[in-house]
């Protein structure tokens, strides 16, 4: 199935739905999405008309982070996904009767809460896992099913799964300080001392194991049941310094500088991302090892993915902390040459691409991407001529194909926000390109359900091979995912507000999915749907 699905999005029309893991609890979930939760989004667009789901990055964050984009490892699935009580030896154990009554009443706040609790997530999860981890650790015989499919995958996924759990080791014996500031010998990754830690914590080390082996089980089974609906994922730019990543591969990063943006008249300072730049010089001769060892995790695991900051890849701002700052590569052809080669790398598992290029992106790098045929979004919104007089808006229907048609990304505010902010003649400018689904709609109108719709059917009716819709945007909800440069307790949390099954048996959910059908079908981004009437059989 992943093979057929990932061949399917090779050409054709698409649409889809970003809708981060996190936001789509099932009724049984802790919390927050998990990874049989899927498939159960999956069903429901599958009848909608949309065959493929954009998340957000899965990787496993650090302890006090909400971020996706704050990951720990580029490799490991954060062990929030896994549906606990899904797992045989969390069950052999006891389950939920085994665990503390502060676990057990942990759970019941998690399945009521209207947030994602992150912290209250990781450590009733951590609970949970290490008395399934205990039972499989005392009762798997060398000759037991689970120990063969535990063995297997710790053998076929070592080429990253070993530094991981090593990592991940230390970093609880050392109460999650950053790793350059532990010891020297296992700071500077001395053998002698690596293989000391390795016997001396190779219990915690098989629990990661264990919980990335739990991971990938549930992974695998809730892919496959997702059926028609593809998986695509997002390939952050960067990864956090402290991680298992930059540990096992100081030389290949910048560890006294950052990635930013370069300062520009409306933004003086230029952004300070607080991520360790990539040596290019070095990691290029190479033959981008690591990134390549990135794309090979994503084609394991998705149909396709969202390379994220494609500017990035051609050309990186280095801010260094002492010394002169600039680009990385230097020079426009260096640069030409870096990105068309890491195109390549991202393509060469046979995964579909699509790219993250909003913002200040050099005309060579436009032309590149076009040459390369890897599409870039299209926020509707943004799209004018702003150079003309009156600003018009440009329209959809002459998107090129090689391009995403987007409601809007993770960072930016609904539709329904952007409408009842947008001024009169913004208002004015975007009916003007909606034709029929307009007709009868007035700049002064307050966002409304028509309006939504009316959006919406621009949207699909783009020239684009790919549509892509916010999951609150669906609905006309002014939720949104999270609001850049804002750390506090609202960010990254959004949740469906019912369990993600509802979605197929509510008046609501079924009269969008009806929508969405008639709008996917009117635009050539559905294929041989069965009858609506099936949403509702088991």
């Amino acid at each position: 199935m992943a093979d057929a699905a990932r061949g399917r999005f090779a050409d054709g029309r698409h649409a889809g739905v970003i809708a981060p893991l996190f936001s789509i609890p099932s009724a049984a979930s802790w919390g927050l999405g998990e990874i049989p939760d899927l498939p159960l989004l999956a069903r429901w667009l599958e009848a909608a008309g949309l065959d493929f789901i954009q998340l957000l990055p899965i990787n496993e964050m650090q302890a006090g982070q909400s971020s996706p984009y704050s990951g720990l490892s580029a490799m490991a699935i954060d062990p929030i996904f896994i549906a606990v009580e899904r797992c045989e030896d969390f069950r052999a154990a006891g389950g939920l009767e085994r665990m503390s009554a502060e676990g057990r009443e942990s759970v019941t706040r998690l399945q009521r809460s209207r947030r994602v609790d992150y912290e209250l997530v990781r450590a009733t999860k951590r609970e949970a896992l290490h008395l399934g981890f205990d039972h499989f650790d005392g009762h798997a015989s060398q000759e037991s099913p689970g120990r063969a499919a535990f063995d297997a995958f710790v053998e076929r996924e070592g080429w990253w799964l070993d530094t991981y759990a090593l990592f991940r080791a230390l970093h609880d014996e050392r109460a999650g300080c950053y790793w350059r500031e532990w010891e020297q010998p296992l700071r500077d990754r001395d053998p002698a001392a690596l293989t000391d830690a390795r016997d001396r914590l190779a219990s915690n080390v098989r629990y990661y194991q264990y919980v990335q082996w739990l991971a990938d089980e549930q992974w695998q089974q809730a892919r496959s049941a997702c059926g028609a609906v593809g998986l695509f994922g997002d390939f952050p730019f960067m990864v956090n310094g402290h991680s298992a990543d930059v540990w096992a591969r100081q030389g290949e990063f910048h560890l006294d500088a950052s990635v930013g943006v370069p300062p520009a008249p409306e933004s003086p300072e230029g952004q300070d991302w607080g991520l360790p730049p990539y040596r290019w010089e070095v990691v290029a001769p190479g033959g981008y090892e690591w990134l390549a060892q990135r794309t090979r995790r994503c084609a394991e695991l998705f149909d396709g993915f969202r390379v994220d900051h494609l500017v990035g890849f051609y050309r990186t701002f280095i801010r260094a902390h002492d010394g002169p700052s600039g680009f990385s590569p230097p020079d426009e052809a260096a640069q030409l040459a870096q990105g068309e080669a890491l195109m390549a790398l991202f393509r060469s598992h046979g995964s579909r691409i699509i790219a993250e290029d909003l913002g200040v992106v050099p005309d060579f790098v436009r032309v590149s991407q076009t040459r390369q045929q890897v599409p870039g979004l299209k926020v509707v919104r943004w799209e004018r001529e702003w150079e003309e007089p009156g600003r018009p808006f440009r329209d959809p229907r002459a998107y090129a194909p090689c391009s995403v048609a987007i409601s809007g990304t993770h960072d930016t505010e609904s539709m329904a926000e952007w409408w009842s902010a947008a001024d009169p003649d913004e208002r004015q400018a975007v009916l003007s390109i909606m034709g029929e689904s307009g007709d009868g709609l007035s700049p002064a109108d307050p966002f409304s359900d028509r309006i939504r719709d009316a959006l919406l059917s621009t949207l699909f009716h783009a020239g684009s091979d790919f549509t892509l819709v916010a999951l609150p945007d669906i609905f006309g909800w002014r939720d949104r995912i999270n609001v850049p440069s804002s750390v506090d307790d609202e960010n990254w949390t959004w949740r469906l507000p019912w369990p993600v099954e509802t979605l197929t048996t509510s008046p609501e959910g079924t009269a969008r999915a009806a929508f969405l059908r008639t709008l996917a079908s009117a635009s050539k981004r559905t294929r041989n749907l069965e009858p609506i009437g099936t949403l509702n059989e088991p």
